[in-house]
């Protein structure tokens, strides 16, 4: 063996694919290939100065990395063997900035190391200013460090992130910046960005202004898009290294899998988890202006509360809403009603009835103008607690369609009266054409009386999202009593926007939901008149709706014409999250939503396949309920989660995720009436083999509704 090939493997210059000897004590025995010699070289050794249960440090281990974990940073560069990596986590994250003086340092040029640095409190040559939050700001890939599996402009979130800044940060890998879009920054960066992840220039340190360790307890997303992260920080500290791709599980995550075989019982366990998640909402403290918000003299005690909000915290949880609505308290009644008949669960029972009571009897939005019979907006439901004297139109219906379903499924009539007063109340606020206004106010009503409403020549608002489930209710109560004028209205608006579709047609969030909405009282419509006509109403808008949907059952979000709606994506980077949005930012973003859409179209395509006896509208029904039966929450860290569904699911990535450019409901928002009673209340449906419709004709509530029609219409 030439005497110059040996000093050159001595000297660790092996070209791979060359041949080099094997030497036993000093003895050349043969020669193999530097290939093998390479792949046969200690594994890579990761040093940690961390906590134990930091999650990149349990990741690690859980992969079959080597992962050494001291508790101070000059231990832990000590220890480190030479030509290691060293992480040097923020584990007072994000009270106390970390500290690693210059020694620490100085020893990785001795050790030949590399060194990943979260939350430092100094660097050298860069000034820090103080910690701060940035709202509504999200984490962008900036350079292509990361390979074509997160791309410059791709988005991330970092939850709840408290950062450093720090100027004079030349090229950072990750910046955190305020950016509107889906997966990717459509109108670029903005002005002000702060570095997040950066190389230092003396070439051995890569600093984090925050902790991104702390990944899975905090719940980054997207999961591939931080896998990606983290393959190349860890290719970066041991250069050269065959390092596996991270796997973790989620701690809040679906059910099951995409195409994961579902048990024969999915339907019912998903019933069962969804009804678990409302029981947990009785026990949870509610804000302690409570008592203030409720009659002191009423025997209700039990609260029930709006929704998740979609902030998450660093824990993983996320805040509450405790907002009493009346909509999500009809709402919750159904499904709390659920759990009484499907699984035999005398609290839920109880708390169905609390609710209502509540909400009828003894709540602010009960009370006021809309209790007394001379009142234009007599029988009227107050949006809220906190906005008593404002009515919605579609959340006086989504109430009383709560309240109706309740009623029949726990066979009480005491609601009936309440009931039949909202209806003719919101009927007398209808015009000729059968449209009434989305919202009024009290101050509006009183100061207008109700006939300046009533069969007048009202302006119309062409869209179904206020106004097509007040023509559901209406239908309902003309099955009840025959009272044609009932009918007549409902007819008249749906026929009305039937005929306009989609011209003139103006959308909210997009223009799926609204198509989800009006196959409601089209699918009763042929309940009350099953007309040729009426059924290809119906049909027209249900193709529509499920043109958009895709192999896995759900419905893809859609926006409707530009210039046509009132909450679109936004239009700027400094619009983002100032409004009311729509969850996807662009047509062809692969996200539904469970807040607006697919929750109104699973009732919807219920009725619609009950009423016509449609197969493909009865097999788009059973895509979605198998869909809603995957796509529900699943989490053993955040047990109040668990049993929800989220706003916003990227059926592509198959996780929660979306455009969280809503400055209220969010992609992580859980809401208690429209999301997650309507999905538990279909799916119970379907356990029962019964429609809605069917169900609500149970209750009798001809004679206060014929009494309501006397008195209320009367001069």
């Amino acid at each position: 063996m030439p005497m110059q090939q040996l000093i050159a493997i001595s000297r660790g210059r092996v070209v791979r694919g060359s041949l080099v000897p094997v030497i036993v004590c000093g003895m050349v025995l043969g020669a193999v290939s530097s290939t093998k010699l390479l792949a046969a070289q200690p594994s890579p050794c990761f040093v940690f100065c961390c906590r134990p249960e930091n999650d990149l440090f349990r990741v690690m281990q859980a992969n079959g990395l080597k992962c050494l974990r001291f508790d101070q940073p000059a231990e832990a560069v000590r220890q480190a063997p030479a030509g290691a990596a060293l992480l040097v986590l923020a584990e007072d994250y994000p009270e106390n900035l970390t500290a690693v003086y210059g020694e620490v340092l100085d020893h990785l040029k001795e050790k030949s190391l590399r060194c990943y640095l979260e939350y430092p409190c100094h660097l050298p040559g860069l000034k820090p200013e103080n910690t701060r939050q940035a709202p509504r700001a999200r984490a962008v890939a900036t350079s292509d460090a990361f390979g074509p599996d997160l791309l410059p402009m791709r988005i991330l979130s970092i939850n709840s992130c408290r950062f450093v800044p720090f100027s004079g940060v030349k090229k950072p890998h990750i910046v955190l910046a305020k950016v509107a879009g889906f997966d990717t920054a459509v109108y670029g960066l903005p002005s002000e960005t702060w570095p997040i992840l950066f190389e230092h220039e003396r070439g051995d340190l890569m600093v984090a202004t925050t902790k991104l360790s702390h990944f899975v307890t905090a719940r980054y997303g997207p999961q591939a898009a931080w896998q990606s992260v983290w393959k190349m920080v860890l290719n970066w500290l041991q250069p050269g290294q065959s390092l596996p791709v991270l796997q973790w599980t989620p701690t809040v995550r679906p059910v099951f899998k995409e195409k994961e075989p579902l048990p024969r019982d999915a339907q019912r366990q998903a019933i069962q988890r969804a009804v678990a998640w409302f029981r947990r909402t009785l026990e949870m403290p509610m804000h302690r202006d409570l008592k203030d918000r409720v009659d002191p003299n009423s025997p209700v005690k039990d609260g029930y509360f709006e929704c998740y909000s979609s902030g998450i915290h660093l824990d993983g949880s996320q805040p509450v809403g405790t907002t009493q609505r009346s909509d999500c308290g009809g709402e919750a009644m159904m499904a709390f009603a659920m759990g009484q008949v499907l699984l035999q669960d005398a609290l839920c029972g109880r708390a169905a009835a609390n609710i209502g009571d509540q909400l009828y009897f003894y709540c602010r939005n009960a009370k006021g103008p809309r209790a007394h019979p001379a009142s234009p907006t007599y029988g009227l439901l107050g949006w809220s607690d906190s906005s008593p004297n404002v009515y919605y139109s579609d959340d006086n219906a989504r109430c009383l369609l709560g309240t109706i379903g309740c009623a029949a499924l726990l066979n009480e009539p005491r609601w009936n009266e309440n009931v039949a007063r909202c209806l003719v109340a919101n009927q007398r606020l209808c015009g000729n054409t059968g449209f009434q206004p989305g919202s009024v106010t009290d101050a509006d009503v009183q100061y207008n009386g109700w006939r300046h409403y009533y069969q007048q020549s009202l302006p119309i608002e062409y869209g179904p999202h206020y106004v097509s489930w007040i023509w559901a209710c209406y239908l309902w109560g003309y099955q009840q009593t025959g009272y044609e004028p009932f009918l007549a209205q409902a007819r008249k608006g749906l026929q009305t926007l039937v005929e306009c579709y989609p011209d003139r047609w103006r959308w909210t969030n997009g223009i799926q939901q609204e198509r989800a909405r009006l196959l409601l009282p089209l699918a009763w419509l042929v309940r009350v008149e099953d007309t040729p006509e009426h059924r290809a109403w119906l049909m027209k808008i249900a193709h529509e709706l499920l043109d958009d949907q895709v192999a896995c059952g759900a419905i893809r979000e859609e926006l409707g014409e530009p210039g046509k709606g009132n909450y679109p994506p936004p239009k700027s980077n400094e619009d983002f999250g100032r409004y009311e949005a729509s969850l996807i930012q662009q047509n062809g973003d692969p996200a539904c939503d469970l807040l607006y859409t697919t929750n109104f179209a699973f009732l919807s395509l219920h009725e619609a396949a009950a009423a016509t006896g449609e197969p493909s509208l009865r097999a788009a029904e059973d895509k979605l309920a198998e869909f809603l039966c995957r796509i529900q929450i699943r989490s053993e860290a955040r047990p109040e989660l668990d049993g929800g569904w989220y706003r916003g699911f990227d059926f592509g990535k198959w996780e929660y995720w979306g455009s969280d450019a809503d400055a209220g409901w969010g992609v992580w928002a859980i809401e208690s009436g429209w999301t997650q009673s309507w999905i538990t209340s279909v799916l119970g449906l379907r356990e029962l083999k019964t429609s809605y419709w069917e169900l609500a004709k149970r209750g009798n509530a001809k004679e206060p509704l014929d009494k309501c029609l006397k008195t209320m219409l009367s001069d």
